[in-house]
């Protein structure tokens, strides 16, 4: 096993192993030593905070002392450092390369089990790593796995989630300072990103991170293509244009029907094909009964599925408390927006146009806030066994309250304001009315007669593709990256009154690192993908009203790629890389707003394609069967045009699916080889014929004269008058043909016998077959 420390990735340096950041919820500060000082609690006699103080350090150091434990009887070596005031840093690293190999062999070897491999692991743990070393992202996940997985699987169960560890406040691996270096300044120098850069992060981070940025990679190179159309629309063909609606709608149905074909190749690469079926279990998921399972016949946890549904049926007020909440406010601050814009003449009107604005930014947050809390706890509730499956249920309600808070104003401008502005009248003379109450004024406000603006929806989409992508960049990056630099600096000045314990020279700048890395964010990459949906959504929503949103959806992801990678590299903790063989859920969230986006399109050219510069066209030319069917014929065009697509893609093999087979071929073939070649199934059949089939003249004289005993000798059996002996020789008959010859060497000899015999023949019977001359 000496030379199993590259194949398994290992690195001498501190850095390489987990960290688990302890907190103890009283607010202990550690001194060295165990010294907790606990301020006084409010309130309480002295003796009594005395003795709170002192159950509360019990119980710490209890829990600190159970985790060390736990580590170490799985296999993991430990070390403690002080964190920051009430806080200890526990170092975890696997305690022997060996002891890595077998979790290595275990997890690969569950992976074949499960379907995930085309092949088992060769029992050579050696040779198997020489064959496939180990990434720094397997070696990262099998740890987190040793700390986390519970008690019976092997693992030392600690969850951060749990009760039981309510101390400890995260795990989490130390970043990589000099890769993410090497790694900004790599793709801070690459226009374009190649494969080798995408295996690069499924190596370093995992292939849940890795198909974020390769799916962002694909949507980036297909966002040439709407691109094109759309900076030609806008050019020739101006909005609302038919002809751009049907090239928008086929290029998000290949584009959806090629990831779904890539996703499937990168799995198949990546070896993580099906690794979806290995559910991992949600520690807290609640049983209430045990059944015996019908395949391994062990207790399985069960939480009845009648009750999860009831619980699931609460959807539907929670869908319709977010278009009530939501709606009502896109509703009240566009048409107040409307009116002061539009409408309203008098003074302050430059600031009075901020106001809608203002209201948005307010209450969207805190309705959202609400809503988003009021998703996880009824997800909590539904009670999922597993992390998918928990984690899939959360993103349809979040992607949802998304949803409304991303489309409601386009959809009210798109089908209530263009079309039928109108109707909105009633609500102006509204606000109009509510102007004059507020400013106790007796004169009537000055106003303008109300004219449709059809350039509001460009507008609108102007702000969303270009003002609020520079904003969301700033939140991501730039505040984050600030607000750190002056958090840390302000740290530095409270510690340099506050005594703590010294760290050693050598250790001192590695240690302020690690602090600095617990006080980060923790990555969680379903929001990028959030933010890459519904920018999909804009495009295949109302791209039509505005054909440079590709364009600037171009530019904005080429910053993506790279400030996303940032995001990493300064801004959260390292990811544990965990595996997945897909997008996820927000799979179908794609197909759903493709095939939304088909109809969302052509009904906004139906209503809106008469719009020029103020003025609508008589409300007589729409009507209430022509949209519905503009909208069918739109649907049914994306589901011939995806029938279509998939035709073609099912006959163009992808190479994915192609190495998959190829390697199971080769998988078979080797077995086959090793039970055919000299080593397997022909020295099995030599042996077999030396130990029962060899001929010897003995045996031959003995059969003969049995069979002339029995009067078999013959091609033909004799009759024998005793019955009984009838049966036993018909019963004994393919046990005699297969005794005439033994083994291979008597086959060949009889078969030469018969050939010479048949060459002796030949001139008999062609004189024989010969015409008589006639006399």
């Amino acid at each position: 096993m000496s030379n199993l420390k590259g194949h398994l990735g290992i690195k001498d340096d501190a850095g390489t192993g987990g960290h688990l950041g302890t907190k103890d919820d009283a607010g202990t500060g550690y001194q060295g030593n165990f010294g907790f000082a606990y301020p006084p609690v409010p309130g309480r006699r002295e003796a009594r905070r005395l003795a709170h103080v002192a159950a509360e350090r019990a119980e710490a150091e209890a829990g600190f002392v159970l985790l060390v434990e736990s580590l170490n009887r799985v296999g993991l070596t430990t070390e403690v450092r002080g964190g920051d005031e009430d806080s200890l840093l526990v170092f975890v690293k696997i305690a022997s390369r060996d002891l890595l190999a077998k979790q290595v062999y275990r997890a690969r070897l569950q992976d074949w089990l499960c379907g995930v491999r085309t092949s088992g692991p060769e029992v050579d743990i050696s040779r198997s790593l020489q064959e496939e070393p180990v990434t720094e992202a397997e070696r990262l996940r099998l740890v987190h796995q040793l700390i986390s997985r519970p008690l019976n699987e092997g693992g030392a169960g600690v969850s951060e989630t749990s009760d039981k560890w309510k101390h400890v406040a995260a795990i989490f691996p130390l970043r990589d300072q000099p890769f993410n270096k090497a790694w900004i300044q790599k793709w801070s120098k690459k226009y374009l990103l190649d494969q080798e850069d995408i295996d690069e992060i499924r190596n370093k981070f995992g292939e849940n991170v890795a198909f974020y940025f390769a799916f962002l990679r694909s949507y980036f190179f297909f966002l040439v293509i709407p691109s094109a159309l759309g900076l030609t629309a806008w050019l020739l063909l101006g909005q609302f244009s038919f002809l751009y609606t049907l090239g928008c709608g086929l290029w998000s149905v290949v584009f959806f029907e090629y990831w779904k074909q890539k996703e499937v190749d990168l799995a198949v690469q990546w070896g993580v094909r099906g690794v979806s079926s290995i559910q991992q279990p949600r520690p807290e998921f609640k049983w209430e009964f045990e059944v015996e399972d019908a395949v391994t016949g062990e207790p399985r946890k069960v939480y009845p599925h009648t009750k999860r549904l009831r619980i699931q049926l609460l959807q539907i007020p929670f869908a319709s408390a977010c278009v009530l909440a939501l709606g009502g406010l896109v509703v009240i601050c566009n048409s107040l927006e409307i009116f002061i814009n539009e409408v309203y003449t008098g003074p302050f009107k430059q600031y009075l146009a901020f106001l809608p604005t203002i209201l948005l930014v307010v209450f969207t947050p805190t309705f959202s806030a609400v809503l988003t809390k009021a998703a996880n706890a009824l997800t909590d509730k539904e009670n999922y066994e597993t992390v998918d499956a928990y984690k899939a249920a959360l993103v349809q309600k979040q992607f949802f309250l998304n949803f409304m808070t991303s489309y409601m104003a386009l959809f009210f401008t798109a089908f209530v304001y263009l079309p039928f502005g109108h109707i909105l009248l009633p609500l102006l003379n509204f606000w109009k009315q509510a102007a004059e109450v507020v400013t106790f004024s007796e004169k009537a406000l000055p106003t303008k007669e109300f004219q449709i603006n059809a350039r509001r929806i460009s507008g609108q989409m102007f702000y969303l593709t270009v003002t609020a992508q520079i904003v969301n960049f700033a939140t991501e990056v730039i505040v984050p990256y600030v607000t750190r630099k002056a958090s840390s600096k302000a740290k530095e000045f409270q510690a340099k009154k506050t005594p703590r314990v010294q760290d050693a020279a050598e250790e001192a700048e590695f240690l302020k690192r690690v602090r600095d890395e617990c006080e980060l964010e923790v990555y969680d990459v379903t929001g990028d993908y959030r933010e890459m949906v519904m920018q999909y959504g804009y495009l295949s929503l109302f791209s039509v009203a505005w054909p440079l949103a590709a364009c600037c959806f171009l530019v904005n992801n080429w910053v993506e790629l790279r400030s996303d990678a940032l995001k990493i590299a300064i801004s959260c903790k390292r990811p544990i890389p965990w595996r997945s063989d897909s997008i996820g859920p927000w799979l179908p969230a794609i197909g759903f707003l493709s095939w939304l986006g088909s109809i969302t399109s052509s009904a906004v050219v139906y209503l809106c394609s008469g719009s020029q510069g103020g003025d609508r066209p008589a409300l007589s030319h729409l009507t209430a069967w022509g949209l519905l069917l503009n909208i069918m014929m739109a649907e049914h065009f994306y589901l011939l045009v995806q029938l279509a697509v998939r035709s073609v893609m099912s006959k163009m093999e992808s190479p994915g699916l192609q190495r998959e087979r190829r390697e199971r071929y080769l998988m078979k073939k080797r077995l086959l080889q090793k039970n055919l070649d000299g080593d397997g199934g022909e020295s099995m059949l030599a042996a077999g014929v030396s130990s029962t089939d060899k001929l010897m003249p003995a045996a031959l004289d003995d059969d003969a004269r049995q069979a002339s005993i029995q009067g078999h000798g013959s091609a033909e059996e004799s009759c024998v008058s005793d019955g009984s002996s009838t049966n036993a020789l018909m019963a004994d008959r393919p046990g005699r043909f297969w005794r005439r010859q033994r083994g291979a060497q008597d086959t060949i000899e009889t078969g030469r016998r018969l050939m010479q015999q048949g060459a002796a023949e030949a001139p008999r019977k062609q004189a024989a077959a010969a015409p008589s001359p006639r006399a």
